[in-house]
């Protein structure tokens, strides 16, 4: 299986003045978490890293401590995340036949998950981590006032790894950029075509690291885990 990591993220609403990804979690980068999920994933054989070339070179540094015996390729990232997996797509290996796409940002995922997504992938072309909903939701006009309360049973809240056939993807790419679609992942632009996509149960840890409480309950997980 072939993983993209979408890495370009910046650290605005961490309060840092780089990629968020380069902040460390017990004296390991963000990023380093994720790799080595990626790393101990049996189903995950080579990956691509996604993000602008001024962090190249910390990148490579954290692949090369890292003693990754997987090939790892960097990958130029575009303007927005979308641009960046279309990126991400084209630089694949021509035998890549399936994708999963995972966050960096998202650097508790295990490699479970991983191997669960990518076997799920057998019997679907489109798949999602997700989790349900816990909370009620409330929908909301643009004065705050409430306008809805839609039924929980049907929510799930969106998580990476996304998986995809690679050519579907591809062509839901291209097609997105044609009618100027802008969407936040991956799965909504096979929704925008009216294709299917599974739900993959995923991790209630498989939070998604962006600002300082994020990475407060990050720490918190990784010492239950490291005590376990």
């Amino acid at each position: 299986m072939y993983l993209l990591i979408p890495a370009a993220g910046s650290g605005r609403r961490m309060g840092s003045d780089r990629n968020k990804l380069l902040l460390t979690l017990q004296d390991q980068p963000l990023l380093a978490w994720t790799l080595l999920a990626a790393k101990a994933a049996t189903e995950i054989s080579w990956i691509g890293v996604i993000g602008q070339p001024c962090d190249f070179d910390d990148f490579q540094k954290i692949i090369e401590n890292l003693n990754l015996t997987k090939p790892v390729k960097l990958i130029i990232g575009g303007e927005t995340r979308q641009e960046s997996v279309n990126n991400g797509l084209q630089a694949l290996p021509q035998t890549a036949t399936q994708v999963l796409i995972h966050d960096g940002a998202r650097c508790l995922a295990t490699p479970d998950l991983f191997n669960n997504c990518a076997r799920a992938l057998a019997s679907c072309d489109a798949l999602i981590a997700a989790i349900p909903v816990k909370d009620t939701i409330k929908i909301v006009d643009e004065n705050n006032y409430i306008i809805d309360t839609p039924d929980r049973r049907q929510l799930w809240a969106a998580q990476t790894p996304q998986g995809f056939a690679v050519a579907l993807l591809k062509q839901c790419h291209q097609y997105g950029l044609q009618q100027g679609w802008e969407v936040t992942d991956d799965a909504a632009l096979l929704e925008k075509c009216n294709l299917p996509v599974k739900i993959v149960l995923g991790e209630e840890t498989n939070l998604k690291v962006t600002t300082p409480v994020d990475l407060a309950i990050a720490e918190f997980i990784l010492r239950q885990r490291n005590c376990k």
